[in-house]
């Protein structure tokens, strides 16, 4: 995918088309398409994180390891959907664990590139910091709400 496609496809899409043209031509030119093959994790729990990805077709789950036994599945990520959020928050480690649950294509986002943008140009690292605070939100809700229907201990809501 060529950068004004990728910049095409940031316009469009409703986690980015309200952000402003200078950032969105910034953002594409962080960006890469990769394959994910089905079974590949894409990151781990604790590894330093420093990208994030924006899921074009495939799916990825978002999980948690367990010491022993399966992870638990948090979210299944599908097309359109951003993934990652950890690159922008100190200590910049991956909060979850993610794998590609089908062959997966991605775009993947220089998280680093654009942390650095975002302390150099703070109305950019604003405008970055809005549309990713919802995204954490919405993991750890669905984080919270997975975790109480496993365990389900008594008096948690």
């Amino acid at each position: 995918m060529t950068n004004p496609d990728i910049t095409a496809q940031l316009q469009q899409h409703s986690f980015f088309s309200d952000l402003d043209e200078t950032v969105i031509q910034y953002l594409s030119g962080c960006a890469t398409t990769q394959l994910v093959p089905k079974g590949n994790v894409l990151f781990r729990q604790g590894d330093g994180a420093d990208a994030f990805y924006l899921v074009l077709s495939g799916e990825i789950l978002i999980e948690i390891p367990a010491i022993s036994g399966p992870s638990l599945e948090i979210q299944r990520l599908g097309q359109g959907q951003v993934v990652g959020w950890s690159w922008l928050i100190p200590p910049y480690e991956w909060t979850f664990q993610a794998r590609a649950e089908t062959n997966t294509e991605i775009l993947e986002f220089d998280g680093a590139a654009v942390l650095s943008h975002c302390e150099e140009d703070p109305a950019f690292g604003y405008a970055v910091l809005k549309k990713f605070s919802g995204l954490m939100s919405e993991r750890l809700e669905a984080a919270r709400r997975r975790m109480m229907d496993e365990w389900n201990p008594p008096g948690f809501a």
